[in-house]
Order: structure tokens, then C-alpha cells, then sequence
């Protein structure tokens, strides 16, 4: 009877510490690059129209880059071979089919970090459909993620930013990884680069911050005004190889200019090309100028990128995420 007893008293023991170690588990790192996601979907509905929708909508290009790129790489795999190590993949999106046209997403499901779009529908002309109308959104959600992913890495590679005179002076906070060195720091104008090392831009290439403040004028159009104030503190404080040549905003590419909001300011994001005046050399930037109504001035955060005869795509993805972290205290 004793005995019978203690057979409950066990069984409760050994689920309690199931459910114990369950949540201790240590997921594996997750797998895969920046931009790229896995699509597990039928090889036949790939290939049909439920992957043409994919590619016209993944397959946009992004604006501002000299070369055409995609915003996301795509990669297919059938939901049979979708087992073992794929299943670490860290951005996948999987379509299926389900009662309500709808997403929904996972979190670090079988690696850490990973995040699973499910996006599912009754019928082919669903997912479609789907595809069509929430695209932008998942692709946002990808880019969020990827947003993070790079964040928090930085985050454990800081530069210490109290060395900046510029940085001090307008008051900010700015999360930029150590690999960045310094050019010029004037107080009042910041110059930071990395030396790239990938690709046939090897030794040449280079990543570039800028950080620097201009006066708020009353009845400013900010938007209309950002190509000049670019060229104006590139004939400054960016200079060609020889008198004359310095940084300007390319003349035959009209830059792509949205408002948005920049942690809960009003602010503007620019993506377009650079080049150097009266020389050859050219690329693209990404420059976010913010609102700073409180102390009657614009901020101003630019990353712009050197690397000839390589993709750039990932690169500028690289300083939209130091960009974000910026902070006005």
C-alpha cells in the first residue's frame, strides 16, 4: 500500500521537472545572413503562381543604390525537406493552407534568433491575395528582426562615445560599433569609418558616419532643403582627392525623401547617391534628419558607403541599424 502511494508522488516529480527543464533549454544559434529569408512552401506552387507573387513582391528593388537589389533575398524549400538543421534558419517564412487568410509569427521557436512568419489561406487565389496585400508588412517584419539582430551585436561592441566632442556637444546617445575610426570631430561636425573587408571592394571599401546639427529656420521646408545641407557640409568638411572636388549629392539622381517618425520625433529619410564633384567617385547614402523642435535645430545622422563593383544593399541596412539606435537626451 506504502508503495502505491508513492507511485503518484513520483510521476509528479518527474513531470514537474520536465516541465522545469523545458523552459532551461538552450536553443542552438540560428542560421542565415541579413536580408535573406527561408520560403517553405510546395516546389509546385513555387514554381506556379504563388511564387511569381513572392518574387514581384520580396523581389522590389530598394531605392537609392547605384546597382539594382532586392529589399529581401528569397531561397525555397519544400515543406518535406523542412527537418533537422534548416529548421534554425533565422528568418522563414511559411505558406499554408488554413481557414482564415491571415499571418501570424513565432519567435525562437528551434533557434535563438529566429523568427517564423506564418502566412496561410484557404486556397491558392488566398495565399495570393495575401501575399499582395500584407507583403510590405512582412517584409517590415523581417527587417525589424534583422533591425534587432544587428542592434544587439553592436550593443556588445560600443565605441565609447563620451570621446566625442560632437556627440557630447548636441547632446546625444548613439550606439556605433568599435570597427568604426575616426576622421574628424570638430564639436559641432562627426566623421566616423570603417574599412570594409569583403568583396572586390577589399582595402578601397569603407562604411561612413556622419553626425552633425544645422539651425531650424522658421518656415523651414525641411524635405526640399536636405540635398543642400548635405552639399553644403560636404564642401566643408568632405573633401575630393584635389581643390574643388568634395562630396555633394549626385545631380542626375533625384533622392527618395519620406517623413517618418524617429523615436517619437518628427523626421525625414533620405536614401539617394553621392559622388564627388568634379571626380569619379560615387555611391549611395541614407540620412535621417530629425526634428528637434525643443532645441530649434535640425539633427542630422548620414551613413554613406564606398564600395565600387559590390552589392550595397547590406551595407546600408548595416547604418540604418546604427542610425536607429540614435537617441536625443
Amino acid at each position: 500500500m506504502r508503495k502505491l502511494l508513492l507511485i503518484p508522488l513520483l510521476l509528479l516529480i518527474v513531470t514537474s521537472c520536465k516541465e522545469g527543464t523545458k523552459e532551461d533549454i538552450t536553443l542552438p544559434g540560428s542560421s542565415g545572413n541579413t536580408n535573406k529569408i527561408l520560403a517553405v512552401v510546395k516546389a509546385n506552387d513555387w514554381e506556379g503562381k504563388i511564387g511569381d507573387e513572392i518574387r514581384t513582391v520580396f523581389g522590389e528593388h530598394q531605392v537609392g543604390l547605384p546597382q539594382p537589389e532586392t529589399l529581401l533575398s528569397v531561397s525555397q524549400i519544400d515543406p518535406s525537406g523542412y527537418k533537422g538543421f534548416i529548421k534554425n534558419s533565422k528568418a522563414i517564412l511559411i505558406l499554408k493552407k488554413g481557414k482564415d487568410e491571415d499571418i501570424s509569427i513565432e519567435r525562437n521557436k528551434y533557434a535563438d534568433p529566429q523568427i517564423i512568419v506564418h502566412a496561410s489561406a484557404k486556397d491558392e487565389e488566398g495565399l495570393i491575395n495575401l501575399i499582395n496585400s500584407r507583403g510590405k508588412e512582412i517584409i517590415k517584419i523581417f527587417q525589424e528582426e534583422d533591425i534587432k539582430f544587428i542592434q544587439n551585436i553592436f550593443r556588445k561592441q560600443r565605441l565609447d562615445e563620451s570621446k566625442f566632442k560632437t556627440i557630447q556637444n548636441l547632446g546625444l546617445s548613439v550606439v556605433i560599433p568599435e570597427r568604426y575610426k575616426l576622421v574628424d570631430d570638430t564639436g559641432d561636425f562627426l566623421w566616423l569609418r570603417q574599412h570594409l573587408k569583403s568583396g572586390i571592394a577589399r582595402g578601397d571599401g569603407s562604411n561612413n558616419i556622419l553626425v552633425y546639427s544645422v539651425p531650424l529656420e522658421e518656415g523651414m521646408d525641411v524635405a526640399d532643403n536636405i540635398s543642400a545641407m548635405r552639399d553644403a557640409i560636404g564642401e566643408k568638411y568632405i573633401p575630393g582627392s584635389k581643390e574643388g572636388m568634395y562630396m555633394i549629392t549626385e545631380a542626375a539622381y533625384t533622392p527618395h525623401t519620406y517623413e517618418v517618425k524617429f523615436n517619437g520625433k518628427q523626421a525625414y529619410e533620405t536614401r539617394g547617391k553621392w559622388e564627388v564633384k568634379n571626380d569619379f567617385m560615387a555611391g549611395p547614402f541614407l540620412n535621417y534628419t530629425i526634428v528637434d523642435k525643443e532645441n530649434n535645430r535640425l539633427v542630422v545622422f548620414e551613413g554613406f558607403t564606398y564600395a565600387p563593383s559590390v552589392n550595397k544593399r547590406n551595407f546600408i541596412f548595416e547604418l540604418e541599424a546604427i542610425a536607429k539606435t540614435l537617441k536625443i537626451k
